[in-house]
């Protein structure tokens, strides 16, 4: 069996103790409440809302409320996102009053949404302004504060171990680095080499993201970065369960693989059916085709026969004849797979 990078059973912010150190990224129209209480409870060791718009939040907008729902997470994290000081300020007081444990703040976010309104990681741009935010949230919140940020705007400002450094000065307890730039977007690999230089510069803890799909991925991520702990982003679709395999598979240094189909036949309409309760029916569904569509993806089936899937369940509106289909597709292919 080949060697695994040291990883600590738990990691800590501030009085919180986690259940191990692997942590599902925030994204957007996906990490709702259903699936970051789903991804929890098969063994993330921490989830993380939503991006919330700060200023959207203290304007109490419906949606930005319905980010902002831990029921069920522990410890319960709101991510901030925002690029004035006052919006910051109120929303991370209103985030503790609806019962946030960590607050997490948004420079990484490359969408163009986001940046064009010099949110997100725009402000890796002018870590003056981005400390300005960052001593905002600290000063008016008791919980713990942490940061996710990508190593810069880019390749010629690679500035995430400056503003690592500053914000731990301020009194962020941790942060995580995407090993990509703005301007990289997704494309390319993940650069985890170029965390360890974030790893560095600060003594908090430090987590490691981006590309990280697999338990080898994992191992990889940490011996290069040196990092604390890990963040699985995009591979979690159609996966909610890959956070704690790979907690497990560092644990003990046996990777358990992904459940049978009959199991993730079960995960898959149990998240569904969450869905559809927190969404209402008709938004529950709409929104939940994207995770069938990934849900799918996870069987192995042949393209030819997901494509028949996918376009049967996608498109039909009514829930019950969807989950119905679910549990057929999964009978389906079990029966291909024996």
């Amino acid at each position: 069996m080949r060697p695994i990078p040291r990883i600590p059973v738990q990691l800590n912010i501030g009085s919180h103790q986690l259940e191990n150190a692997v942590v599902l990224a925030p994204m957007s129209g996906v990490t709702d409440l259903p699936f970051r209480a789903l991804a929890l409870r098969l063994g993330a060791g921490l989830v993380v809302s939503e991006m919330v718009a700060s200023e959207e939040l203290v304007q109490q907008r419906p949606d930005a409320l319905r980010r902002a729902v831990g029921i069920g997470t522990s410890p319960f994290v709101i991510q901030l996102a925002g690029r004035e000081v006052r919006w910051m300020a109120e929303g991370a007081r209103i985030a503790e009053d609806l019962g946030a444990d960590i607050i997490d703040i948004n420079m990484g976010c490359p969408a163009r949404r986001v940046t064009g309104k010099l949110s997100g990681s725009a402000l890796m741009r002018d870590l003056t302004h981005a400390l300005s935010l960052i001593e905002a949230v600290v000063r008016n919140t008791r919980r713990p504060v942490t940061l996710k940020m990508r190593m810069g705007w880019d390749h010629d400002q690679l500035n995430a171990p400056e503003l690592a450094r500053l914000a731990e000065g301020v009194g962020v307890q941790l942060v995580t680095v995407h090993g990509r730039t703005r301007c990289q977007f997704f494309d390319g690999r993940a650069d985890w080499a170029f965390v360890r230089r974030v790893k560095e510069a600060v003594s908090i803890p430090v987590v490691v993201n981006g590309d990280i799909r697999t338990v080898d991925d994992a191992r990889e991520a940490l011996r290069l970065s040196g990092a604390d702990g890990i963040m699985v982003g995009r591979g979690a679709y159609g996966a909610p369960w890959l956070p704690g395999r790979i907690a497990t598979a560092l644990r003990t240094g046996v990777d358990p693989g992904p459940p049978s189909l009959a199991e993730q036949g079960r995960i898959a309409v149990a998240h569904i059916i969450e869905m559809l309760f927190h969404h209402g029916r008709s938004h529950g569904l709409r929104r939940a085709r994207k995770h069938i569509g990934w849900y799918l993806e996870q069987s192995g089936l042949s393209l030819d026969r997901l494509k028949i899937w996918r376009s049967r369940l996608c498109r039909d509106d009514d829930p019950r004849r969807v989950l119905r289909g679910m549990a057929e597709f999964y009978d389906c292919a079990e029966e291909l797979a024996a």
